[in-house]
């Protein structure tokens, strides 16, 4: 059976994964495919790998469950981030990446504009109210990085205190990753033209008015700070243990093939193990046989 790394080389695709403060967000074109081998035919067999390993997926999740369920110490979790401009394809991701996955083991949390008590505290604090517990994959549809973001775009909060997020962000990700969380941040990367297409397409189209928010015209008009933003916010919060991947997002086949190599790669490499029984298996098919006397 073909693997999606068959196709992709995650690890070569080098400038996908920054982690130093030389990123500059025009080095990478939105409708790349940096790293897919496929010469011919791309779309078509980009699209049939998307189900290919959807059975190995759904496998390594279960065993990662099954150790948080058996209370072991050592369970993982895995934290996905999905930040983007608006239409970059977030909901598209979680539909047909973490869509293939047992919804029982998956934690989704989508963070809007901060409600008054969330305000009352410090940033971060909604945020890790929504960490996924051991065993569990969580996906953040936006996330604590838009109080760098945004907030930043916006004047929202004073310089001072935004360059006292990025360090706190950074160590917020590293005290997930020394807890077990496996830390996995996606920038899907829409270039201007293409958000244009698919905003157009929600405004005219019946079956799409309920994705459209005018809202998304005002923040499009702030597209270079935007731009800018992001381009500071990885520089500044692109670690080893938890790297920024930047994923080219004008052709959706490649950006939910590349998401989901990235989880099923996550998941490979937490080597998990079915955990061991707390019963003997003889003794209690013994006692289920007599059982049914």
């Amino acid at each position: 059976m073909a693997d999606i790394t068959d196709y992709i080389d995650l690890e070569d695709a080098l400038r996908a994964r920054i982690t130093d403060d030389q990123f500059s967000i025009g080095d990478l074109a939105p409708d790349e495919t940096p790293g897919f081998t496929a010469k011919k035919n791309e779309k078509e067999i980009g699209e049939e790998l998307l189900t290919v390993r959807d059975k190995e997926l759904a496998d390594l999740q279960e065993r990662m469950y099954a150790k948080a369920r058996a209370d072991d110490p050592n369970a993982p979790s895995v934290l996905f981030v999905l930040q983007g401009m608006d239409s970059a394809g977030k909901g598209g991701i979680i539909r047909h990446v973490f869509g293939s996955v047992d919804p029982q083991g998956l934690q989704l949390a989508s963070f809007k504009r901060p409600t008054e008590e969330e305000l009352a505290h410090d940033f971060l604090w909604r945020i890790e109210k929504q960490v996924p517990k051991p065993g569990f994959i969580g996906v953040f549809d936006r996330s604590h990085y838009e109080d760098v973001l945004v907030q930043r775009v916006r004047s929202l909060a004073p310089e001072e205190e935004i360059e006292r997020r990025y360090g706190a962000i950074v160590d917020f990700e590293r005290g997930l990753v020394a807890a077990g969380t496996k830390v996995v941040k996606v920038f899907l990367h829409i270039s201007k033209d293409e958000q244009e297409e698919r905003l157009r397409e929600r405004i005219e189209r019946d079956d799409k008015h309920w994705k459209y928010n005018p809202g998304d015209i005002d923040e499009r008009e702030l597209w270079d700070e935007y731009q800018q933003a992001y381009e500071i916010a990885i520089q500044r919060t692109s670690t080893p243990e938890a790297p920024w991947w930047i994923v080219p997002a004008d052709r959706k086949w490649f950006s939910r093939l590349f998401v989901k190599g990235l989880l099923l790669n996550t998941l490979r490499g937490l080597e998990l193990d079915w955990p061991e029984a707390d019963f003997d298996p003889k003794t209690e098919l013994k006692r289920l046989k007599d059982s049914s006397k």
